[in-house]
């Protein structure tokens, strides 16, 4: 049982790492409890949807920008001051959002705009925190390392949902904030801990060179590259979430309850992946096992997608017995996705020079961001050709042809050993 279960060996090698994991941790059950709650609070004050879904408009924006720039900086100077610098800023729009609340300003406006710059805040955190992580685990342990921070992801997209509501619920919108606003001691608790990643010697200015000399190294690397291009196949192909609504509405039934238990049984399996991470740092076909958790995902998706057509309209208020079959779909969705995001994280931070590893994660910042809200487009207007159910299943047969066709075409990745990782 205990080479099944994830392998804690990055936690009790390294201090450092053990510190940022935690500290991670915490804080992310706090960053999605704000996350559920703006949302909640812009749909209370403006009793419209439309409004809801432009929190992601003025979130994009700033991520996209952000995640290139802040892959340059984290490369240009001391990524702990950096992580640091963004931490801070993360710390104050939280402190903002709270006090709108006990002022009870209500400016859906002001929501916006604190979301904007938290969302650019973060896209320059998250890259100075990932390329830290080669720097304090071995190469051996970055599958492992990378299984830790899955399962935890899993875990906050699980239970921050559901404390959300409970908390909106029962102590208000400015509790739920104040919440976030003490779980960030743990995050600037981990990061003043951490020792000093000063740039190294081939380090450049921050700035639009230093960006393009990014994508220039990304556009002569094949293996590297292939991570961003097969997790766009899947996201754009075979994203579901924009289609959720009307599958509990109208198909499997019971409505936003039925919406909230496929969100959460999919972050469930992102978070079993991760319990049961153990053999992932065995494998050494890395770039195989991505091509395979994709394959899985697009099954996952084809299976969900046939649920749904079984199912019809047999929808209501009413749960009907197709929710079982359905979760468990999105569980299997989750799960390959997690064991593909453990393994093209590892390959990107293996085959990539420090001094361009920011640059990188920068990048994989954008395309975590921007592959997924093409996909709701993409599946929401193609529900004026067929049902929601079809929409799924030929998206998810599709993202399995296309992955394996793009993998063939780029041999090389599908021979990527972890023993010797060629970018």
């Amino acid at each position: 049982m205990g080479k099944l279960l994830a392998d804690i060996a990055p936690l009790r090698e390294s201090p450092a790492f053990r510190r940022l994991w935690l500290g991670s941790a915490v804080s992310a059950i706090g960053s999605q409890l704000t996350l559920v709650a703006v949302g909640l609070e812009v749909y209370r004050l403006t009793q419209d949807s439309l409004y809801v879904g432009l929190l992601s408009i003025f979130a994009l924006v700033p991520l996209v920008l952000g995640g290139l720039l802040g892959g340059s900086i984290a490369d240009a100077h001391d990524r702990r001051q950096v992580a640091l610098l963004a931490s801070l800023v993360l710390w104050l729009t939280t402190v903002c959002l709270a006090l709108q609340a006990w002022l009870q300003v209500g400016n859906v406006w002001l929501l916006y705009l604190l979301v904007a710059v938290q969302s650019g805040a973060q896209s320059i955190n998250h890259p100075a925190r990932s390329a830290m992580i080669p720097v304090l685990v071995r190469k051996e342990l970055l599958p492992a390392a990378n299984a830790l921070n899955m399962m935890v992801l899993g875990l906050t997209m699980t239970a921050g949902p559901l404390l959300a509501g409970v908390l909106v619920a029962s102590v208000g919108f400015a509790w739920t904030y104040t919440i976030d606003v003490v779980s960030f001691a743990f995050a600037f608790w981990a990061l003043l801990r951490l020792p000093a990643m000063p740039p190294g010697e081939h380090a450049q200015r921050a700035g639009l060179r230093s960006v393009v000399e990014g994508f220039r190294f990304l556009g002569t690397r094949p293996n590297v590259r292939m991570t961003f291009i097969i997790d766009l196949v899947a996201m754009i192909l075979a994203q579901p979430r924009a289609l959720l609504p009307a599958v509990g509405a109208l198909m499997i039934g019971g409505g936003e309850t039925t919406v909230g238990v496929l969100l959460a049984a999919t972050a469930m399996g992102a978070f079993l992946a991760g319990l049961f991470s153990g053999p992932l740092g065995a494998v050494c076909r890395q770039g195989t096992a991505v091509v395979w958790s994709v394959v899985g995902w697009g099954a996952s998706i084809a299976g969900f997608g046939l649920v749904v057509v079984l199912a019809g309209r047999s929808g209501g208020d009413g749960g009907t017995p197709w929710l079982l079959p359905a979760a468990l779909c999105c569980a299997l969705a989750g799960i390959a996705d997690s064991i593909s995001a453990v393994f093209r994280t590892t390959i990107l931070q293996a085959s990539t020079p420090d001094h361009l590893r920011g640059r990188l994660q920068g990048v994989f910042v954008v395309v975590v961001a921007g592959g997924p809200r093409i996909g709701d487009v993409l599946a929401g207007g193609s529900t004026k050709l067929v049902s929601e159910g079809w929409v799924l299943l030929l998206g998810g047969l599709l993202c399995m042809a296309v992955a394996w066709t793009v993998a063939r075409r780029q041999s090389g990745f599908l021979k990527y050993d972890a023993r010797n990782p060629v970018p």
